[in-house]
């Protein structure tokens, strides 16, 4: 895969790979928990009408894509987004795992970035790229 477009979920999920998801996981079923269920309940008629299961791609195998694109939004991606990016790699914030590949573009909204740390840091790197960097 050339590119993979995630989002991340309020507990710091990508795809459903839920907290405690193995970060050398593959594609397979996974049972969603209440709260990805009630974040995802807008798509759907009541939050009843959500499903337990779904299919996802692994954290191994979206790290295998050769460029990840990761976007939120929002203060209530606030604290996932920090813990994601500037926390350590870890299965309880399975988002963390953009961090062990080469080539990842974020994108956040001033809300969802709201916790960074390094977020003056990030705002200069970015407007001080190299003219051969991509996005």
């Amino acid at each position: 895969m050339d590119l993979q477009l995630l989002g991340l979920g309020t507990d710091g999920h990508i795809g459903f790979n839920e907290p405690g998801s193995s970060l050398a996981s593959l594609t397979r079923v996974k049972t969603l928990t209440e709260q990805t269920r009630r974040d995802n309940a807008r798509f759907f008629d009541s939050v009843d009408d959500v499903p337990i299961h779904c299919i996802t791609q692994g954290l191994g195998t979206i790290l295998r894509a050769r460029r990840l694109l990761l976007l939120a939004f929002g203060s209530a991606k606030a604290a996932a987004v920090a813990a994601a990016l500037e926390g350590p790699v870890t299965a309880s914030v399975p988002g963390s795992a953009i961090q062990l590949h080469p080539s990842v573009t974020v994108l956040v909204d001033e809300e969802a970035g709201a916790q960074l740390a390094n977020a003056d840091y990030y705002r200069y790197v970015y407007a001080h790229k190299p003219a051969w960097q991509e996005l």
